[in-house]
Protein backbone atom coordinates (compact mmCIF):
# COMPACT_ATOMS: atom_id res chain seq x y z
CA UNK A 1 0.00 0.00 0.00
CA UNK A 2 1.38 3.43 -0.78
CA UNK A 3 0.10 7.07 0.42
CA UNK A 4 0.14 9.66 -1.66
CA UNK A 5 0.27 13.07 -0.12
CA UNK A 6 -0.49 16.46 -1.28
CA UNK A 7 0.00 19.26 1.30
CA UNK A 8 -0.20 22.90 0.37
CA UNK A 9 0.27 26.37 2.29
CA UNK A 10 0.71 30.13 1.77
CA UNK A 11 3.83 30.61 3.02
CA UNK A 12 4.06 34.37 1.49
CA UNK A 13 3.28 36.07 -1.43
CA UNK A 14 6.24 37.05 -4.08
CA UNK A 15 5.45 39.85 -5.28
CA UNK A 16 2.03 40.35 -3.45
CA UNK A 17 -0.24 37.27 -4.10
CA UNK A 18 1.72 36.20 -7.50
CA UNK A 19 4.12 34.00 -6.82
CA UNK A 20 6.56 32.21 -4.28
CA UNK A 21 9.96 32.85 -3.48
CA UNK A 22 12.78 30.89 -5.28
CA UNK A 23 14.61 30.54 -1.40
CA UNK A 24 11.27 29.03 0.04
CA UNK A 25 11.08 26.31 -2.35
CA UNK A 26 14.76 25.35 -1.87
CA UNK A 27 13.87 25.28 2.23
CA UNK A 28 11.56 22.79 1.55
CA UNK A 29 13.33 20.70 -1.04
CA UNK A 30 15.94 20.06 1.52
CA UNK A 31 13.63 18.77 4.50
CA UNK A 32 11.82 16.59 2.34
CA UNK A 33 14.95 15.23 0.61
CA UNK A 34 16.66 14.83 4.61
CA UNK A 35 13.09 13.06 5.42
CA UNK A 36 13.46 10.84 2.22
CA UNK A 37 17.38 9.85 3.43
CA UNK A 38 15.82 8.91 6.94
CA UNK A 39 13.09 6.73 5.61
CA UNK A 40 9.97 8.56 6.31
CA UNK A 41 9.38 9.13 2.65
CA UNK A 42 9.57 7.06 -0.68
CA UNK A 43 10.00 9.88 -2.92
CA UNK A 44 8.68 13.70 -3.01
CA UNK A 45 8.52 16.61 -5.45
CA UNK A 46 8.04 20.53 -4.81
CA UNK A 47 6.07 23.00 -6.51
CA UNK A 48 4.22 26.26 -6.34
CA UNK A 49 1.07 27.70 -7.66
CA UNK A 50 0.91 31.06 -7.70
CA UNK A 51 1.90 31.82 -4.21
CA UNK A 52 1.19 28.77 -2.53
CA UNK A 53 3.93 26.19 -1.37
CA UNK A 54 3.43 22.48 -2.98
CA UNK A 55 4.55 19.49 -0.92
CA UNK A 56 3.44 16.34 -2.99
CA UNK A 57 4.84 13.36 -1.33
CA UNK A 58 4.95 9.31 -1.34
CA UNK A 59 5.29 7.25 2.27
CA UNK A 60 3.66 4.18 3.65
CA UNK A 61 2.18 5.45 6.71
CA UNK A 62 -1.44 6.18 5.78
CA UNK A 63 -3.49 8.99 5.33
CA UNK A 64 -3.84 11.50 8.28
CA UNK A 65 -0.29 10.21 9.63
CA UNK A 66 1.09 12.21 12.45
CA UNK A 67 4.31 12.34 11.49
CA UNK A 68 3.76 13.17 7.44
CA UNK A 69 1.63 16.04 9.26
CA UNK A 70 4.21 16.84 11.53
CA UNK A 71 7.11 17.18 8.47
CA UNK A 72 4.92 19.26 6.51
CA UNK A 73 4.09 21.48 9.05
CA UNK A 74 7.61 22.23 10.44
CA UNK A 75 8.40 23.21 6.68
CA UNK A 76 6.08 25.41 6.88
CA UNK A 77 7.24 26.97 10.18
CA UNK A 78 10.44 27.36 9.09
CA UNK A 79 9.69 28.77 5.54
CA UNK A 80 7.35 31.14 7.19
CA UNK A 81 9.99 32.61 9.04
CA UNK A 82 12.08 33.00 5.51
CA UNK A 83 9.84 34.49 4.20
CA UNK A 84 9.00 36.80 7.21
CA UNK A 85 12.45 37.47 7.12
CA UNK A 86 12.20 38.52 2.88
CA UNK A 87 9.17 40.80 3.85
CA UNK A 88 7.10 38.44 1.82
CA UNK A 89 3.13 39.61 1.44
CA UNK A 90 1.07 37.16 4.00
CA UNK A 91 4.14 35.85 5.35
CA UNK A 92 2.78 32.80 7.29
CA UNK A 93 -0.97 33.62 6.46
CA UNK A 94 -2.11 29.55 6.79
CA UNK A 95 -0.70 29.00 9.69
CA UNK A 96 -3.67 29.77 11.36
CA UNK A 97 -2.46 28.56 15.33
CA UNK A 98 0.94 27.27 16.42
CA UNK A 99 -0.63 25.13 19.08
CA UNK A 100 0.37 21.81 16.51
CA UNK A 101 -0.29 18.27 18.08
CA UNK A 102 0.36 16.60 14.57
CA UNK A 103 -2.77 16.51 13.19
CA UNK A 104 -3.49 19.43 10.58
CA UNK A 105 -7.66 19.39 10.50
CA UNK A 106 -8.39 22.89 11.38
CA UNK A 107 -4.64 24.14 11.52
CA UNK A 108 -4.65 25.90 7.99
CA UNK A 109 -2.99 24.13 5.29
CA UNK A 110 -4.66 22.28 3.01
CA UNK A 111 -4.38 18.96 2.06
CA UNK A 112 -5.42 15.92 -0.22
CA UNK A 113 -4.75 12.58 0.37
CA UNK A 114 -5.21 9.06 -1.07
CA UNK A 115 -3.47 5.37 0.21
CA UNK A 116 -3.95 2.55 -2.61
CA UNK A 117 -2.40 -0.52 -3.77
CA UNK A 118 -0.23 0.31 -6.91
CA UNK A 119 -1.63 -1.10 -10.35
CA UNK A 120 0.19 -2.32 -13.26
CA UNK A 121 0.56 0.73 -14.09
CA UNK A 122 -0.82 3.72 -12.12
CA UNK A 123 -1.19 7.44 -13.44
CA UNK A 124 -2.16 10.15 -11.32
CA UNK A 125 -2.96 13.81 -11.82
CA UNK A 126 -2.25 16.35 -9.11
CA UNK A 127 -4.06 19.24 -9.61
CA UNK A 128 -3.56 22.97 -7.69
CA UNK A 129 -5.45 25.82 -7.66
CA UNK A 130 -4.79 29.95 -6.53
CA UNK A 131 -7.35 32.12 -6.26
CA UNK A 132 -10.09 30.05 -5.45
CA UNK A 133 -11.84 27.72 -2.74
CA UNK A 134 -12.17 24.48 -2.18
CA UNK A 135 -15.73 24.06 -3.99
CA UNK A 136 -13.93 24.87 -7.23
CA UNK A 137 -13.62 20.89 -8.26
CA UNK A 138 -17.53 20.70 -7.46
CA UNK A 139 -18.03 20.57 -11.59
CA UNK A 140 -15.16 18.97 -12.88
CA UNK A 141 -15.43 16.14 -10.49
CA UNK A 142 -19.04 15.27 -11.19
CA UNK A 143 -18.18 15.65 -15.15
CA UNK A 144 -15.26 13.02 -14.61
CA UNK A 145 -17.29 10.66 -12.66
CA UNK A 146 -20.84 11.08 -13.47
CA UNK A 147 -21.09 12.66 -16.31
CA UNK A 148 -21.17 10.77 -19.63
CA UNK A 149 -20.68 13.75 -22.41
CA UNK A 150 -17.19 14.24 -21.12
CA UNK A 151 -16.50 10.33 -19.66
CA UNK A 152 -17.40 7.93 -22.28
CA UNK A 153 -16.19 5.46 -20.19
CA UNK A 154 -19.41 5.90 -18.25
CA UNK A 155 -20.62 4.06 -21.02
CA UNK A 156 -18.22 1.85 -23.55
CA UNK A 157 -15.98 0.62 -20.19
CA UNK A 158 -18.11 -2.48 -18.65
CA UNK A 159 -15.51 -1.43 -15.20
CA UNK A 160 -16.81 1.95 -14.97
CA UNK A 161 -20.25 1.56 -16.41
CA UNK A 162 -21.55 0.90 -12.50
CA UNK A 163 -20.39 4.34 -11.77
CA UNK A 164 -18.99 5.87 -8.53
CA UNK A 165 -19.90 7.64 -5.06
CA UNK A 166 -19.86 11.26 -3.88
CA UNK A 167 -18.10 11.85 -0.22
CA UNK A 168 -19.95 15.54 0.13
CA UNK A 169 -19.11 17.52 3.42
CA UNK A 170 -21.16 20.13 4.46
CA UNK A 171 -18.33 22.60 5.95
CA UNK A 172 -20.64 24.68 7.72
CA UNK A 173 -22.56 22.36 9.87
CA UNK A 174 -19.74 19.81 9.49
CA UNK A 175 -21.50 16.60 8.42
CA UNK A 176 -21.17 14.43 5.61
CA UNK A 177 -23.47 12.53 2.90
CA UNK A 178 -22.57 9.42 0.29
CA UNK A 179 -24.33 9.70 -3.54
CA UNK A 180 -24.65 6.61 -5.10
CA UNK A 181 -24.21 7.81 -8.90
CA UNK A 182 -25.87 7.83 -11.52
CA UNK A 183 -28.61 6.57 -9.75
CA UNK A 184 -28.40 9.63 -7.40
CA UNK A 185 -27.57 12.10 -9.34
CA UNK A 186 -30.12 14.49 -9.09
CA UNK A 187 -29.89 14.50 -5.52
CA UNK A 188 -26.18 15.25 -5.85
CA UNK A 189 -26.86 17.96 -7.65
CA UNK A 190 -28.86 19.50 -5.58
CA UNK A 191 -25.98 20.13 -3.19
CA UNK A 192 -22.28 20.25 -5.79
CA UNK A 193 -24.13 23.38 -6.89
CA UNK A 194 -23.69 25.68 -3.89
CA UNK A 195 -19.60 25.27 -3.85
CA UNK A 196 -19.31 27.45 -0.78
CA UNK A 197 -21.20 25.31 1.75
CA UNK A 198 -20.87 21.34 -0.18
CA UNK A 199 -17.50 20.11 -1.18
CA UNK A 200 -17.02 16.59 -2.72
CA UNK A 201 -14.51 15.43 -0.68
CA UNK A 202 -13.81 11.80 -2.29
CA UNK A 203 -14.86 9.89 -5.14
CA UNK A 204 -14.75 6.10 -4.44
CA UNK A 205 -15.48 3.85 -7.29
CA UNK A 206 -18.71 1.47 -6.43
CA UNK A 207 -16.88 -2.06 -7.56
CA UNK A 208 -14.79 -1.61 -4.81
CA UNK A 209 -15.14 1.45 -2.66
CA UNK A 210 -11.57 2.63 -3.27
CA UNK A 211 -10.82 5.93 -3.53
CA UNK A 212 -10.09 7.40 -6.97
CA UNK A 213 -10.36 11.06 -6.05
CA UNK A 214 -9.61 13.27 -3.44
CA UNK A 215 -9.69 17.38 -2.28
CA UNK A 216 -8.94 19.57 0.52
CA UNK A 217 -11.81 21.28 1.72
CA UNK A 218 -9.96 23.50 4.17
CA UNK A 219 -11.86 26.70 4.51
CA UNK A 220 -9.50 29.33 5.79
CA UNK A 221 -12.69 31.95 6.95
CA UNK A 222 -14.39 29.18 8.43
CA UNK A 223 -11.81 28.63 10.91
CA UNK A 224 -10.70 31.65 11.56
CA UNK A 225 -13.95 33.62 11.54
CA UNK A 226 -12.47 35.88 9.62
CA UNK A 227 -10.69 36.83 5.73
CA UNK A 228 -7.26 35.63 6.15
CA UNK A 229 -6.38 34.84 2.53
CA UNK A 230 -8.57 32.67 0.08
CA UNK A 231 -8.20 28.38 0.41
CA UNK A 232 -6.48 27.69 -2.69
CA UNK A 233 -7.25 24.29 -3.15
CA UNK A 234 -5.55 20.69 -4.22
CA UNK A 235 -6.98 17.49 -5.43
CA UNK A 236 -5.41 14.14 -6.88
CA UNK A 237 -7.23 11.84 -9.22
CA UNK A 238 -6.25 8.38 -10.13
CA UNK A 239 -6.66 7.74 -14.30
CA UNK A 240 -6.67 4.69 -16.90
CA UNK A 241 -7.89 1.28 -16.29
CA UNK A 242 -10.98 1.10 -15.16
CA UNK A 243 -11.15 4.65 -14.48
CA UNK A 244 -11.20 7.86 -16.33
CA UNK A 245 -8.71 8.16 -18.99
CA UNK A 246 -6.47 11.14 -18.60
CA UNK A 247 -8.05 13.25 -21.07
CA UNK A 248 -11.81 12.45 -19.79
CA UNK A 249 -9.93 13.73 -16.30
CA UNK A 250 -8.69 16.90 -18.02
CA UNK A 251 -11.40 17.52 -20.67
CA UNK A 252 -14.09 19.34 -18.31
CA UNK A 253 -11.28 21.95 -17.60
CA UNK A 254 -11.49 23.25 -21.38
CA UNK A 255 -14.31 24.95 -19.66
CA UNK A 256 -13.58 27.86 -17.73
CA UNK A 257 -16.19 27.90 -15.33
CA UNK A 258 -16.72 30.70 -12.48
CA UNK A 259 -15.46 30.11 -9.17
CA UNK A 260 -15.29 32.05 -6.25
CA UNK A 261 -12.32 33.81 -4.57
CA UNK A 262 -10.05 36.31 -7.09
CA UNK A 263 -9.51 39.72 -5.61
CA UNK A 264 -9.49 39.59 -1.89
CA UNK A 265 -11.04 36.37 -2.22
CA UNK A 266 -14.34 38.39 -2.75
CA UNK A 267 -15.31 38.03 -6.86
CA UNK A 268 -16.19 34.92 -8.95
CA UNK A 269 -13.71 34.37 -12.05
CA UNK A 270 -13.17 32.40 -14.82
CA UNK A 271 -11.18 28.89 -13.53
CA UNK A 272 -8.26 29.50 -15.95
CA UNK A 273 -6.27 26.04 -16.96
CA UNK A 274 -2.42 26.85 -17.06
CA UNK A 275 1.32 25.93 -17.60
CA UNK A 276 3.74 26.31 -14.26
CA UNK A 277 5.15 29.16 -16.02
CA UNK A 278 1.93 30.91 -15.87
CA UNK A 279 0.77 30.11 -12.56
CA UNK A 280 1.83 33.72 -11.50
CA UNK A 281 -2.19 35.60 -11.65
CA UNK A 282 -1.63 38.70 -11.30
CA UNK A 283 -4.39 40.96 -13.02
CA UNK A 284 -6.78 41.85 -10.24
CA UNK A 285 -4.27 39.10 -8.30
CA UNK A 286 -6.05 36.58 -10.87
CA UNK A 287 -8.15 35.40 -12.52
CA UNK A 288 -8.03 31.85 -10.63
CA UNK A 289 -5.97 29.77 -11.76
CA UNK A 290 -5.38 25.62 -12.21
CA UNK A 291 -2.60 24.10 -12.89
CA UNK A 292 -1.76 19.99 -13.42
CA UNK A 293 1.09 17.53 -12.53
CA UNK A 294 0.74 14.08 -14.22
CA UNK A 295 3.02 11.19 -12.67
CA UNK A 296 3.48 7.59 -12.89
CA UNK A 297 3.89 6.02 -9.96
CA UNK A 298 6.52 3.13 -9.81
CA UNK A 299 6.88 1.70 -6.12
CA UNK A 300 5.92 4.73 -4.69
CA UNK A 301 8.38 6.62 -7.00
CA UNK A 302 7.12 9.95 -8.72
CA UNK A 303 7.72 9.11 -12.73
CA UNK A 304 7.36 12.98 -13.49
CA UNK A 305 5.80 15.70 -13.81
CA UNK A 306 4.18 16.35 -17.03
CA UNK A 307 2.76 19.77 -16.94
CA UNK A 308 -0.63 18.47 -18.40
CA UNK A 309 -2.32 21.59 -18.99
CA UNK A 310 0.85 22.84 -20.48
CA UNK A 311 -0.58 22.06 -24.23
CA UNK A 312 -2.36 24.14 -27.10
CA UNK A 313 -5.89 22.47 -26.76
CA UNK A 314 -6.14 24.69 -23.88
CA UNK A 315 -5.15 27.67 -25.35
CA UNK A 316 -9.09 28.54 -26.44
CA UNK A 317 -9.97 28.06 -22.71
CA UNK A 318 -7.65 30.41 -21.89
CA UNK A 319 -8.85 33.00 -24.42
CA UNK A 320 -12.87 31.91 -23.31
CA UNK A 321 -11.33 32.83 -19.41
CA UNK A 322 -9.69 36.14 -20.32
CA UNK A 323 -12.47 37.16 -22.09
CA UNK A 324 -14.83 36.44 -19.20
CA UNK A 325 -12.14 38.25 -17.24
CA UNK A 326 -13.12 41.21 -18.99
CA UNK A 327 -17.11 40.85 -18.73
CA UNK A 328 -16.81 40.44 -15.45
CA UNK A 329 -14.40 42.75 -13.81
CA UNK A 330 -16.62 45.42 -15.83
CA UNK A 331 -19.14 44.85 -13.17
CA UNK A 332 -16.82 46.70 -10.57
CA UNK A 333 -18.29 46.18 -6.88
CA UNK A 334 -21.62 45.13 -8.30
CA UNK A 335 -22.78 41.01 -8.52
CA UNK A 336 -22.45 38.78 -10.04
CA UNK A 337 -18.83 39.74 -10.10
CA UNK A 338 -18.69 40.50 -6.02
CA UNK A 339 -19.85 37.49 -4.14
CA UNK A 340 -23.16 36.63 -2.21
CA UNK A 341 -23.98 38.88 1.45
CA UNK A 342 -22.84 35.19 2.81
CA UNK A 343 -19.46 35.01 1.40
CA UNK A 344 -18.93 38.75 2.06
CA UNK A 345 -19.62 38.23 5.81
CA UNK A 346 -16.25 36.63 6.24
CA UNK A 347 -14.22 39.57 4.23
CA UNK A 348 -12.89 43.00 5.23
CA UNK A 349 -15.98 44.58 3.85
CA UNK A 350 -17.60 43.79 6.96
CA UNK A 351 -15.36 46.36 8.86
CA UNK A 352 -16.26 49.19 6.46
CA UNK A 353 -20.41 47.84 7.15
CA UNK A 354 -19.51 48.26 10.75
CA UNK A 355 -19.05 52.21 10.12
CA UNK A 356 -22.09 53.26 9.13
CA UNK A 357 -24.34 50.68 10.65
CA UNK A 358 -25.83 52.02 13.62
CA UNK A 359 -27.41 55.15 11.02
CA UNK A 360 -29.74 53.06 9.13
CA UNK A 361 -33.52 54.31 10.40
CA UNK A 362 -36.57 52.06 10.88
CA UNK A 363 -39.08 52.67 7.55
CA UNK A 364 -41.67 54.41 8.33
Amino acid sequence: MVTLSVIKADIGGFVGHSNTHPEILEIAKKRLEEAKGNGILIDYYVTRCGDDLQLIMTHNKGIENKEINTLAWNIFLECAEKAKELKLYGAGQDILSTAFSGNLKGMGPGYAEIDFEERKSEPVLIFMADKTEPGAWNLPLFRIFADPFNTAGLVIDPEMHDGFTFEVHDVIEHKKVIFRCPEEMYDLLALIGQPGRYIIKYVRRKSDNEIVAATSTTRLSLIAGKYVGKDDPVMIVRAQKGLPAVGEVLEPFAFPHLVAGWMRGSHQGPFMPCSYEDAHPTRFDGPPRVMCFGFQLSNGKLIGPIDMFKDPAFDRAREQANLIADYMRRHGPFQPHLLGADELEYTTLKEVMNKFKDRFQPLE
